[in-house]
């Protein structure tokens, strides 16, 4: 079975990184018949300006400021996630401070629901 995806979203094609084909929807529809010609040949077909794209790692946060934002968006408190990850409450406080500087956020729940809109969780 063949498989195409039309988008334009990178971390769409992080996540569907076993497709055989990633056209822009923007393309033309020739450029797409073109490519499903090429993936019903066998071969793979992902547009260089979308992969390109793809692979820069835009995320900003350290795995720990990742980790005390899951457990944020999770619903746990600032003490439930220290428990968790086995830190002091005000190390977490610390994480989170951070990731809401970098996501530019008031707020951890603002900061955890900006992080997962842009696929860093």
């Amino acid at each position: 079975m063949t498989t195409i995806v039309l988008a334009d979203d990178e971390a769409l094609l992080r996540k569907a990184l076993g497709v055989q084909g990633f056209v822009s929807k923007s393309a033309e529809p020739a450029h797409i018949t073109s490519v499903i010609a090429l993936l019903h040949e066998g071969r793979r077909w992902i547009a260089p300006d979308v992969s390109a794209r793809a692979l820069i790692d835009d995320c900003p946060l350290t795995d720990r400021e990742t980790d005390v934002l899951r457990a944020t968006a999770d619903g746990y408190s600032a003490a439930d996630i220290a428990a968790q990850l086995h830190l002091a409450e005000g190390t977490v406080r610390n994480y989170l401070s951070n990731a809401m500087r970098k996501t530019q956020t008031q707020t951890r729940h603002e900061a955890a629901r900006y992080a997962r809109e842009h696929d860093w969780l």
